[in-house]
């Protein structure tokens, strides 16, 4: 099993595939990857040998930011506009969709399940 920045990549797949699997990697990233390093787009993760795993984790540590620090620097750009109180800030803070979706009805993933409200009659016919 590869390992690369602290990810477990699946055997099975194909590198490409496999790549996605690290935080901040998609698959036009991934496939830069497999360019530069001349790996052909059919192999899978368990084909590679030692010498090519190493040359992508070297790529990846040289030219990305992956993991861990992207986590903490996407962490901290929302803190940052948390504390500063803006617009963005508050709709953080209060757990709302940022980027101007409507939440009158669905948004369910960032409020939640619905509450129903107490003492509310329901529609009949």
């Amino acid at each position: 099993m590869a390992r690369i920045a602290g990810v477990n990549i699946p055997t099975a797949k194909r590198v490409v595939i496999g790549l996605t699997y690290i935080y901040g990697i998609g698959r036009k990233k991934a496939e830069e990857i497999c360019e530069k390093i001349k790996i052909p787009s059919e192999k899978r993760v368990h084909e590679l040998t030692d010498e090519e795993v190493l040359k992508i984790r070297e790529l990846i540590d040289k030219e990305y930011h992956v993991e861990g620090d992207l986590r903490r620097e996407v962490s901290m750009n929302v803190k940052r506009l948390m504390d500063l109180g803006c617009y963005r800030g508050l709709r953080h803070r209060k757990g709302l969709p940022v980027r101007g979706q409507r939440t009158h009805t669905n948004a369910r993933t960032r409020k939640g399940k619905a509450i129903p409200i107490a003492g509310k009659k329901m529609a009949t016919k």
